[in-house]
């Protein structure tokens, strides 16, 4: 028991420590870990949070199968534009995640609305209007529906 805590205690020491590299060391632990290098657009918040769950998975394992198998249907039916990916997602207790100009935001799916910073909205594109400051469809702001453009031409 006395080494799970230890060993518990050097993978929280070694988490914490990303928050301290430089953006090349964690593009190079990236590399070391998941064997190619990231893309430049990646952010130094996401490099942190991927690093720090792999090294979590390692540790501890990684998802069930049925939650792969979920996953892979997901972006199965995402990539090919069903509707059916939407409302199952937006079920409650859901969260939705998106980061904006380096700021990662979380809003959760509840029963009627949604809930961001505390605060309770009646729709996503209410949420979006507030971390953008502008006018944003909030499923299409969340990555939930694919623009007119995209749609038009097959991108995504």
């Amino acid at each position: 028991m006395k080494r799970q805590v230890r060993d518990r205690e050097t993978l929280a020491s070694e988490i914490a420590s990303l928050s301290k590299l430089g953006i090349d060391e964690l593009r190079e632990r990236w590399k070391a870990m998941f064997g190619k290098a990231p893309s430049r657009d990646i952010s130094r918040s996401f490099l942190t949070r991927a690093i720090a769950y792999r090294l979590q998975e390692k540790a501890f394992g990684g998802l069930k199968p049925a939650t792969q198998r979920l996953l892979a249907e997901f972006a199965y039916d995402g990539a090919n534009g069903s509707a059916a990916v939407r409302s199952r997602i937006l079920r409650p207790g859901s969260v939705l995640v998106r980061e904006w100009r380096g700021i990662s935001h979380q809003v959760s799916v509840l029963e009627k609305g949604f809930s961001f910073r505390g605060k309770r909205y009646r729709s996503l594109s209410e949420v979006a209007r507030e971390i953008t400051g502008t006018q944003w469809s909030g499923p299409l702001f969340f990555g939930l529906k694919r623009s007119h453009e995209e749609s038009r031409d097959g991108a995504r």
